[in-house]
């Protein structure tokens, strides 16, 4: 009863009034039409269970990013995989690390294996890897590390991934989730599939509900040694993901023209959101740094969050609220259409300059 149960963003506004929805991050270009072609192709095997090996999503997978097939391991989302990493590697007695302001799941995927969840310090809502590291003590199993992380937005540089694992004890399984990673340029590239491929104690962990908006159909992966995987795979749950989502992510993976449309009109309306926020940092509203498909909005001055929070609903706009997640002043806020997202700042502005 420890477990603070995950808590999603909402759908609808009260009441159940029809609402803009951009508090989940999901695609506002919605799905590759060769994925939505795969998926429905598929459901004409209901009747039969889904290839319990993934065996071609792994090979595509392998293909596209130039990995060995059998060191893949899947889920239902990489939360599932998140989960796969604590139940094979953590139990009751061991400490799991993970930073303020982190994913959720982390703490709960640790409370969930009986492990002792370690909060490392940020460092202005961003990782602090000097901080990650003085929290390691000889009980330590794993490190989380979102990269970009979730709900900040904020990236760590491959010079500090580099630097935190090489200070490691191969005891201590590092998983860097990257789920937000095909946001990011090249050029940014934070190389922890890298470290995946060569060391023996990182485990990575990516999905297909962002920028491929596969989101209803929950296919996650990761990429890790041999004997990662081989323990992952002894927990797993059998037939874990589905027929039309393996073929819909196989679609997905093939169709680069649609990630880079997404990823393009997400860079150009995450730089105008920004700076649209930014232009109302004298009612003492702050963004984060983001590298994601959405923004952290800080509520510093009169304005509340959750004052913005209703009444940016109350306007048809859903964001998400973190109180739970120790951020009482904060709203994330998913980066939608042209329109979407015009309409959300002028809502926003709305909110912030309403005479009170």
């Amino acid at each position: 009863m420890a477990i603070a149960p995950y808590v999603p963003g909402k759908s609808t506004a009260e009441g159940g009034a029809k609402a803009v929805k951009l508090s989940a991050n999901e695609n506002p270009l919605g799905t590759s039409p060769h994925a939505k072609a795969a998926f429905a192709a598929a459901q004409s095997t209901l009747d039969r269970y889904p290839d319990p090996g993934a065996c071609a999503l792994r090979e595509t997978l392998a293909a596209h990013y130039g990995l060995d097939a059998a060191r893949i391991i899947y889920g239902s989302g990489s939360d599932d995989v998140l989960h796969l990493a604590a139940g094979a590697f953590a139990g009751p007695g061991d400490e799991i690390i993970f930073v303020r302001y982190g994913f959720a799941v982390y703490e709960i995927a640790t409370r969930r294996v009986g492990a002792v969840p370690v909060v490392a310090p940020d460092r202005d809502y961003a990782t602090d890897v000097d901080a990650i590291l003085a929290a390691v003590t000889e009980r330590t199993r794993i490190i989380f590390i979102a990269n970009p992380n979730n709900p900040t937005g904020t990236f760590t540089p491959r010079a500090d991934i580099a630097r935190l694992h090489a200070a490691l004890q191969l005891s201590v399984l590092l998983v860097i989730d990257q789920a937000y990673a095909e946001y990011i340029g090249a050029d940014e590239d934070d190389h922890g599939l890298q470290l995946a491929m060569t060391a023996p104690n990182v485990l990575i962990t990516r999905t297909f509900s962002k920028i491929y908006g596969l989101a209803a159909e929950r296919i996650g992966w990761g990429y890790a040694s041999p004997a990662i995987i081989e323990a992952m795979h002894r927990i797993r749950l059998p037939f874990n993901i589905t027929t039309a989502g393996q073929h819909a992510a196989i679609a997905a993976v093939h169709d680069m023209a649609f990630v880079e449309a997404a990823r393009a009109h997400n860079a150009t309306w995450r730089a105008w959101l920004a700076d649209e926020v930014a232009a109302m940092g004298n009612h003492g509203l702050r963004v984060v740094p983001s590298h994601a498909n959405f923004l952290l909005v800080l509520f510093e001055g009169a304005v509340t969050a959750e004052a913005a929070y209703k009444g940016l609903m109350a306007r048809g706009y859903i964001v998400r609220w973190l109180p739970g997640q120790g951020l009482p002043h904060g709203l994330r806020i998913t980066i939608g259409t042209e329109d979407e997202t015009r309409g959300l700042a002028a809502a926003l502005r709305s909110v912030v300059e309403a005479p009170r």
